[in-house]
């Protein structure tokens, strides 16, 4: 099956469970191809971890779940040393940590110690017991989700870690067509997905050579020119008390040269960097508190700076 059949595949497959969110799927496969990690948000019930274990099994990547909770602790992530009667030595125990594909389910629920041992997998792709440093498999992706309604019992993500994310999507409530169709394939199918009978399209070998493939990619002066001039803005917005990092910048261009991959293409458009820039930006940013009272949301602050700035041509 050739990349562009294999990727149009798992899109369709993923649809029919996010009915409607194509955006959301694209930008899924985009943080996937750029090797980044991905902050699901959105409300309880719009199958954003069934989305998660749906895309691990159509690229045949192992998958671990890992439910957030107030009491979990850094070992039950990452795992712990145990001691064995047999040899007289303690062994490493690997935690759900080590797997292709990490569901963090309501990351923002577990104490920080727990969501900082998480966090260092994330940046460093190893994990480090006992003075012994154990690799993660590879590829290696966090798709953490959170509820941005409900706050009690819950915990914060600080914006140092919030930055790991290569993007944050937003998984909104279907349309009222959209929520019809999901009733009428729930009645006809008469429960959800049975995931055992997936079939794996893209192999963790051909996922390697996307993602090599996506370095390739060409980028012009102009393109870069124009991703560091976004960047500068969220800086100078009189509407934000915080601009993106360089990270940011680099979120952008590695996004950019993932999408023009997913869409065929072996070159980088002005229209790729408009399409990732508010998913790779939106969790990167504050809005001045002025301007949130006012109801402005980041969103809207990066739509007003991608009007602003003089698309190259």
């Amino acid at each position: 099956m050739s990349t562009q059949t294999a990727l149009t595949t798992i899109r369709n497959e993923v649809a029919r469970v996010i009915v409607g969110q194509h955006h959301v799927i694209d930008q899924m496969l985009i943080a996937m191809l750029s090797g980044g990690h991905i902050l699901l948000e959105g409300v309880p019930g719009v199958a954003k971890t069934l989305a998660a274990r749906l895309m691990s099994k159509l690229m045949q990547c192992s998958y671990a779940r890992i439910q957030f909770t107030p009491d979990l602790m850094p070992a039950d992530v990452i795992g712990t040393s145990v001691f064995d009667p047999a040899s007289l030595q303690f062994t490493f125990k690997k935690g759900p940590v080590f797997a292709n594909i990490v569901l963090a389910d309501e990351i923002n629920r577990a104490p920080a110690k727990t969501q900082s041992a998480l966090f260092e997998a994330m940046e460093e792709k190893q994990v480090t017991v006992d003075g012994t440093t154990h690799l993660l498999p590879s590829p290696f992706h966090v798709l953490a989700t959170q509820n941005p309604i409900e706050q009690e019992g819950t915990y914060r993500l600080p914006e140092a870690q919030l930055d790991r994310f290569l993007m944050k999507i937003v998984v909104e409530y279907p349309s009222f067509e959209e929520e019809q169709d999901i009733l009428r394939r729930h009645h006809s199918n008469g429960s959800t997905m049975n995931l055992s009978d997936v079939k794996a399209v893209l192999s963790i070998d051909d996922l390697a050579a996307m993602r090599e493939s996506v370095k390739n990619v060409t980028v012009e002066d102009g393109i870069i020119k124009y991703v560091a001039t976004i960047t500068q803005a969220t800086r100078d917005s009189a509407g934000l008390d915080l601009g993106a990092s360089p990270r940011g910048s680099i979120g952008m261009l590695a996004a950019s040269k993932a999408r023009a991959v997913l869409e065929g293409r072996t070159f980088v458009l002005p229209d790729d960097v408009q399409a990732v820039a508010p998913p790779v930006l939106r969790h990167r940013i504050q809005v001045a508190p002025e301007r949130e009272m006012e109801g402005t949301t980041a969103d809207q602050v990066i739509a007003d700076i991608l009007r602003s700035i003089d698309v190259p041509r």
